[in-house]
């Protein structure tokens, strides 16, 4: 099993340099992990003076409630997760991070993702320099860190059955509108069918936190959710 070592108090004052580097290394190389970020400080700024460009500055970003920095107009995908009550965590931040859709269905974030689990790390290593010491990160060896929602290939290769996915559809669309409108419920029509595959399994493991998506996600089969994906993808 998965070993944590939790962060027990929750410090008022910012990481001096010595916290910053011992939560950095624990987390992953902070170091690599600001050269990687240099593509990404276009959107997110950090640090001394930080602001909001295309996407919200991310210092105090772990522990931070999802869609709650003032001044900055999330989209309607974290406006939801703020009313869900999804605080940014170690893992929700690493799901977020390799696929943003894959959390939060309608994000404005137009990224494919950091594909692999150590640029990840890296890169939540430099970022949590920038935080303060909230409760419940986990502060372990990135090797020690299994990714929540990474599937085996084996289950994103499942061929889904667009016959039976509409047959399991009947449920889905008593919410979600068929022809993709969204009604203040996101729309799942026309979506990459992997993107619906791991976005259903982050609710089954709870990363996505909508109790009533989690209870039904909770109830399908691996074969379930690939014939619901393909059904959805395809959808006239």
């Amino acid at each position: 099993m998965r070993r944590w070592l939790m962060i027990s108090t929750l410090a008022l004052a910012p990481f001096g340099a010595a916290q910053a580097e011992e939560a950095g290394e624990a987390l992953g190389d902070a170091e690599r992990g600001e050269r990687l970020y240099r593509s990404c400080i276009g959107c997110h700024q950090v640090g001394e003076g930080a602001e909001h460009k295309e996407g919200p500055s991310l210092n105090d970003l772990f522990g931070r409630r999802a869609g709650s920095m003032e001044g900055f107009e999330y989209s309607k995908g974290l406006k939801r997760a703020y009313s869900d009550g999804m605080d940014w965590t170690f893992d929700r931040l690493d799901v977020y991070i390799q696929n943003p859709k894959s959390l939060v269905s309608d994000t404005n974030m137009d990224f494919r993702g950091v594909k692999k689990v150590e640029d990840r790390h890296d890169i939540l290593a430099y970022l949590r320099s920038f935080s303060a010491s909230p409760q419940d990160i986990p502060e372990s060896e990135p090797t020690a860190l299994a990714y929540n929602v990474e599937l085996s290939p084996e289950t994103l290769a499942i061929v889904g059955d667009a016959d039976y996915g509409e047959y399991l559809a009947s449920e889905c669309i008593t919410c979600h509108q068929a022809d993709g409108d969204d009604d203040g419920i996101p729309g799942i029509s026309h979506w990459y069918e992997e993107d619906f595959v791991i976005a259903m399994h982050a609710y089954k493991q709870k990363l996505r936190p909508h109790p009533v998506m989690q209870m039904m996600a909770g109830r399908l089969s691996d074969e379930e959710i690939a014939a619901l994906a393909t059904y959805f993808a395809n959808i006239e």
